[in-house]
């Protein structure tokens, strides 16, 4: 009995340590390792709903050509709501489809008394090409270096932008984003139409 009791114990001390590690794998983590691995929240960068929209200035283009020496800057619309779309390159399924159904439902997603921009890191005169061949109502702005697309939260990797849109009200605050602009879901469209309707009440 005595060899018995001597194995039965040591059995015992042997499966000791055991418990934490079971206690850890039922959710129980120590306090010291709580929350290793879980998913932390995005840092967003840019303009959020409210801010003051950054002034910037920049080259355009028209269908009908280049915009000579007079860029265009958020300051100038002053008054009016603008739209601002980024959007990654032009000559592009994505981008084509956006900008027609902007092109499409000009008046009814946007109306009188709206500037609406697209803004890529193409040169003015890859701009006025592609405008000319869609048939574009507004101008598209050149961003080569992504300045103000990185100001905006709309730089991507590549050189290309995000496709991203914000609505800025006639005093210059931002009242709409959205940070994955959808080219192809028409409920990105209508919130838009929704948002440009609010931000002209204001």
């Amino acid at each position: 009995m005595t060899k018995l009791t001597r194995a039965l114990a040591l059995l015992a001390f042997a499966a000791a340590p055991a418990a934490p590690l079971a206690a850890q794998a039922a959710g129980s983590a120590p306090p010291a390792q709580a929350g290793l691995g879980e998913p932390s929240a995005g840092l967003v960068s840019g303009p959020m709903m409210g801010d003051r929209a950054p002034d910037f200035s920049l080259p355009w283009a028209t269908a009908e050509g280049p915009g000579g020496a007079q860029w265009w800057s958020l300051t100038g619309h002053r008054g009016k709501v603008v739209v601002l779309a980024f959007y990654p390159k032009d000559f592009t399924s994505g981008c084509t489809a956006e900008m027609q159904t902007f092109r499409d439902q000009y008046s009814t997603m946007f109306g009188d008394g709206v500037e609406v921009v697209g803004i890529s890191a193409d040169s003015v005169e890859t701009h006025v090409r592609w405008a000319q061949s869609l048939g574009l109502p507004f101008r598209l702005l050149s961003d080569p270096t992504q300045q103000v697309a990185k100001a905006w939260g709309s730089a991507g990797a590549n050189g290309y932008n995000k496709r991203t849109v914000f609505v800025i009200d006639r005093r210059g605050k931002v009242t709409y984003t959205n940070r994955q602009f959808g080219a192809l879901d028409p409920k990105a469209y209508k919130d838009l139409q929704d948002a440009v309707a609010l931000a002209k009440k204001t």
